[in-house]
C-alpha cells in the first residue's frame, strides 16, 4: 500500500490566482507560509517553509474566496511535475494538490479578536462564511 497524504497550516503568501486547462478545468494556485524558530549559536532564527498550493475544479472556485494573510488548513497529496523548458532542459516542481480545505482564521481576526465585521466578532465572521462543498452542515471542511 503507498500513501501520499500532506496535512499543512499556514498562512496564504499570495491571493490565490485562477487559470483554465485547455479541457476548460479551472485551477488556482497559491502559495502557503509555514514559519518556525529555532536556536543557532545562542540566538533566535526564524525559517519559513513555502508551498505551492493547486486546488483543481470546484475546489478552485472555493479557493478564491481566501485572501493573503489568511490562515488555512489543508489535507493534499505531494505530486512532482516535470516538463521541458524552451531551452531544453528538464525541470522539475514539487506541488501541494489540495483535496479539502478551511479557514481557520484571519490575520485581522487573530489581531483584533473583537474587532466587528457586520455586527459580528471578525472570528465568527470568518467561521460563518461556509461554501457550498462542506461535509455536514456545522464542519467547515471543504470536499
Amino acid at each position: 500500500m503507498h500513501e501520499n497524504q500532506l496535512i499543512l497550516a499556514g498562512y496564504l503568501g499570495t491571493k490565490p490566482e485562477v487559470r483554465y486547462m485547455p479541457s476548460g478545468t479551472p485551477v488556482a494556485n497559491a502559495r502557503l507560509a509555514q514559519s518556525y524558530e529555532y536556536t543557532k549559536e545562542g540566538k533566535p532564527v526564524e525559517h519559513t517553509n513555502w508551498f505551492s498550493l493547486v486546488f483543481y475544479g470546484d475546489l478552485a472556485a472555493v479557493a478564491l474566496k481566501f485572501e493573503k494573510g489568511e490562515n488555512i488548513h489543508v489535507t493534499a497529496r505531494l505530486e512532482q511535475r516535470q516538463w521541458e523548458a524552451k531551452t531544453g532542459s528538464k525541470r522539475t516542481v514539487y506541488e501541494v494538490v489540495v483535496h479539502k480545505c478551511h479557514r481557520i482564521a484571519g490575520l485581522s481576526a487573530m489581531q483584533n479578536p473583537n474587532e466587528k465585521q457586520n455586527g459580528t466578532p471578525a472570528a465568527e465572521a470568518a467561521h460563518n462564511e461556509r461554501s457550498v462543498y462542506e461535509d455536514e452542515p456545522n464542519d467547515d471542511w471543504v470536499l
